[in-house]
């Protein structure tokens, strides 16, 4: 009985909950280190992020004998030079929009209690059922406006705690990008053989996978902005500049990231003219196609193979655990388990295999 596969697993998962039980009656010791993880892990996982973006460059710049201090130098230049065309070009265009959103907050606060309003008084001419949800959705109205502050408030109190922390983001970038070839050995010369070759292809996998998702989605929202920002100016909406922005950030949430980003131009686009909202609506749908049809199948493939409504899931799951962070990177941590776990499974399989066949 104890080498049928269901008893292995299930005391597997006795002594995982075990040690898992242990651990957090003694969680304290390990205190310091979480507090270290945690002002490591942002400025980490950035320098990871450029690092996988300017790889290609890098390699590039090398298969043309290029040294590697050289390579780091020029992405270095090429990243400042970028960063300053940025600040100078569009700088003072989202300062200019912001001072404008800002100066402007009173009276779109006013139109949207106009709105809500309106929908007030034109609901005794609708179905009672369709009433009672516009009663239950006003008098949660406030609440969501509360919450959605607090949620401002905590989102720039760590935006602020990231700018502090991006002082190390360099160090992780430069030194990733200097001794890249040496993470992997690091790991894979613990051990010897068979054993040995099992970790230097999940480690392969591993990287090719967090390659192609980050990559692909950077690529993926750039065009996805450029669209939409193109479609914002031909419908003369307002903030056109500060919603691709918001577009670009969001969209590298799947799936949910460009509902998310179109709420504030839909709102805005009502504001304005309620005719904009058919605009906003057509720029998005033509984004969105273009996307699912074009961008999304040639960038990404089927390097994640991971099925939409698991995606879904992850992102409800990772953003009630570890909020905004856990929304971005919980895709990509799905994605390298879901390697681990397939390499174990063919391992096992292989060791399966050479053990029952035929001498």
């Amino acid at each position: 009985m104890t080498k049928k596969l269901w008893f292995q697993v299930g005391v597997g998962i006795l002594l995982a909950i075990l040690i898992i039980k242990y651990f957090m009656e003694i969680s304290f010791i390990f205190a310091p280190v979480i507090i270290i993880i945690k002002a490591i892990i942002l400025p980490l996982l950035l320098g990871g992020v450029l690092y996988y973006m300017t790889e290609p460059i890098q390699r590039f710049l090398e298969d043309r004998n290029i040294p590697r201090w050289g390579s780091i130098l020029f992405i270095l230049a090429g990243l400042a030079l970028v960063l300053g065309i940025f600040i100078s070009i569009i700088g003072p265009h989202v300062t200019k929009q912001v001072n404008n959103l800002v100066e402007n907050a009173p009276t779109l606060a006013k139109d949207f209690d106009a709105m809500r309003d309106m929908l007030s008084q034109q609901k005794e001419y609708l179905p009672e059922k369709l009433q009672d949800s516009i009663d239950s959705a006003a008098d949660s109205l406030q609440t969501i406006a509360v919450n959605f502050s607090k949620w401002v408030v905590q989102f720039l109190q760590s935006f602020f705690q990231a700018i502090f922390l991006l002082v190390l983001v360099p160090f992780f970038f430069i030194f990733m990008l200097k001794d890249h070839e040496k993470f992997a050995p690091l790991i894979y010369n613990f051990f010897s053989g068979e054993r040995r070759d099992w970790v230097k292809k999940t480690l392969s996998d591993i990287d090719n996978v967090l390659r192609s998702y980050i990559q692909g989605q950077f690529l993926i929202s750039a065009i996805l902005a450029a669209i939409i920002f193109v479609g914002y100016l031909i419908l003369g909406l307002q903030y056109a500049l500060l919603l691709a922005i918001f577009a670009l950030f969001m969209n590298l949430v799947p799936f949910i990231g460009p509902w998310i980003a179109v709420a504030p131009a839909l709102i805005i686009a009502y504001m304005d003219s309620p005719k904009l909202v058919i605009g906003v609506a057509i720029v998005t749908l033509v984004a969105q196609q273009i996307d699912s049809n074009l961008i999304t199948p040639n960038v990404m493939g089927k390097s994640l193979d991971i099925h939409p409504l698991t995606v879904i899931t992850i992102i409800l799951a990772a953003g009630n655990i570890a909020g905004f962070v856990g929304i971005i990177v919980g895709v990509p941590v799905y994605a390298v388990g879901k390697v681990i776990v397939r390499n174990i499974y063919e391992q096992r399989r292989k060791i399966k295999h050479a053990a029952t066949k035929n001498v």
